[in-house]
């Protein structure tokens, strides 16, 4: 069994700034933007936690090439620093580096603030090292206050507004998983739907001592009819839900078959005379890549 080759050196280097040559520039307004002011918060607050990415020194000159990491040397340097750990990578391929970036889901990043705070952080120091407002770090921290497991599941994977958990524990929990069904299918997870499903939730699936909140312009009538267009809704989710992987195999074997019967000249041919329109469709629906 062969071993799998290691893409860096181990063992950080610590690398004098000036012998870093970036490989390509940083963009315009940089030191302007959120991520920078927040990169320098993290590194002014606790340092640096991941090391830069760089080349094997040349023997030429001396000098590293920058694979990954251009932010944090501006900062580095933008603080004074005359140094910095870094990989030393064993190829000089800078694909490989940080360019298809799993983001931390909301919920990660909630309980990584629970975990740092319950380990002693002061949500003071937190909210320094991220650059935001104390008050950002207690609603990360409350987030899932109230909020039933099945509904967490739902939306663990997703990013989303902190202010929607203040929305969603409004609810019962059964009215909570329709709601984050209702919003993953749509695709829309912002508080203004969410807000929008509040509404049209009826007092009895809010939680104890809430109550249905008024809508100006709305009437009653209205209303009883908007929550039963959802309720609607939600069943014809349902539906499609579980039809919805049968379904798909069917189109593509529908696809495929269609795709063999085009092939044929003959086939083709007598289409083309006898039923234009009917070719027509059979081609698009051959040609359409949504089922690839």
């Amino acid at each position: 069994m062969t071993g799998v080759a290691l893409g860096f050196v181990p063992a950080p280097l610590v690398v004098p700034l000036d012998r870093i040559l970036p490989s390509r520039k940083v963009p315009a307004g940089l030191a302007t933007s959120r991520k920078f002011r927040q990169i320098r918060a993290s590194i002014q607050e606790i340092g640096l936690i991941e090391p830069l990415s760089v080349a094997a020194m040349d023997a030429g000159t001396g000098q590293h090439l920058l694979l990954d990491g251009h932010v944090r040397l501006v900062v580095l340097r933008d603080l004074g620093q005359e140094d910095a750990p870094c990989l030393v990578a064993t190829d000089d391929e800078a694909y490989t580096y940080n360019n298809r970036i799993n983001r931390l889901s909301t919920i990660q990043e909630h309980y990584m603030i629970r975990r740092a705070i319950d380990r002693g952080v002061s949500p003071e120091r937190l909210a320094s090292a991220l650059s935001v407002d104390v008050s950002h770090i207690a609603k990360k921290v409350n987030l899932l206050d109230g909020i039933c497991p099945e509904a967490v599941e739902l939306f663990k994977d997703r990013q989303f507004s902190a202010e929607l958990g203040r929305v969603i524990r409004k609810m019962k929990p059964t009215r909570q998983v329709e709601c984050a069904e209702l919003m993953i299918s749509a695709n829309n997870l912002t508080v203004a739907y969410a807000e929008a499903l509040l509404v049209a939730t009826s007092a009895s699936a809010l939680v104890d001592g809430m109550r249905p909140r008024k809508v100006s312009g709305v009437t009653p009538e209205q209303m009883a009819r908007m929550e039963r267009e959802m309720a609607n809704l939600q069943g014809q989710y349902r539906l499609v839900e579980q039809s919805y992987g049968q379904d798909v195999l069917n189109l593509v074997l529908a696809r495929g078959y269609l795709a063999k019967l085009l092939e044929n000249a003959k086939v083709a041919k007598y289409l083309k005379q006898q039923q234009p329109e009917m070719l027509e469709q059979f081609a698009a629906i051959v040609e359409a890549t949504a089922l690839e």
